[in-house]
């Protein structure tokens, strides 16, 4: 059977919907950087997810190549991450989403290699036509977060922000935003099938003792 992180990682990915306080470890990651909009159709934001895809399935798929990875073994690809923010906004205006700049992540096991990514992206290049010459590896430890599970359309994050950082505050932690620390999401739901209500969707703060 397939490794599944979900599943084997359930503390990072199917949190309950009540807030809780997290130390999030070392992980890798497929790594898209842009600005813009991520509903505007073709925009960077929809291309660089189309790019993750591309790298991160063919990366599964190299155990039938004749690319041999060291240490590969059979695994679910991981659901689509992001780190969100807005350059002279504290926290998060929802209202402005042209303002926005992310990264959109997807985890990789840990025997993926930097020779590995650049051999996918030439693969999706000789097959799909696809440049994805933006796509690159990462590797990021997130530290101490605050997270909870939020059930509804993204305009209705704030409700759920609202009760993690109530939470937070009677826990006496605060909020730890840096140039690297970021507003996190993880989009447990398809968009495309799932109705805006029943959508799931990871929420994750970066904080600190007081």
């Amino acid at each position: 059977m397939a490794f599944d992180f979900k599943k084997a990682y359930k503390e990072f990915y199917l949190p309950a919907r009540k807030p809780e306080i997290i130390k999030v470890p070392a992980m890798q990651y497929l790594a898209f950087q842009g600005t813009g909009d991520p509903n505007e159709e073709g925009g960077p934001y929809q291309r660089g997810i189309t790019l993750l895809y591309a790298v991160a399935y063919t990366l599964k798929m190299s155990g039938r190549s004749d690319h041999p990875i060291e240490g590969f073994f059979e695994y679910v690809v991981p659901p689509l991450e992001g780190f969100w923010w807005q350059d002279g906004i504290a926290g998060m205006d929802y209202q402005k989403k042209n303002l926005l700049s992310f990264i959109s992540l997807i985890r990789l096991p840990e025997f993926i290699r930097q020779e590995d990514v650049a051999w996918a992206k030439t693969e999706v290049l000789r097959k799909k036509k696809l440049d994805c010459s933006e796509v690159e590896l990462l590797q990021f430890e997130e530290g101490l977060c605050v997270q909870a599970m939020h059930i509804g359309p993204f305009d209705t994050e704030p409700e759920t922000v609202a009760i993690m950082h109530a939470f937070m505050d009677a826990e006496q932690y605060t909020l730890d935003f840096t140039q690297t620390r970021r507003h996190h999401e993880i989009y447990l739901s398809d968009p495309r099938k799932v109705a805006g209500t029943q959508q799931k969707t990871v929420i994750r703060h970066p904080i600190r003792k007081c």
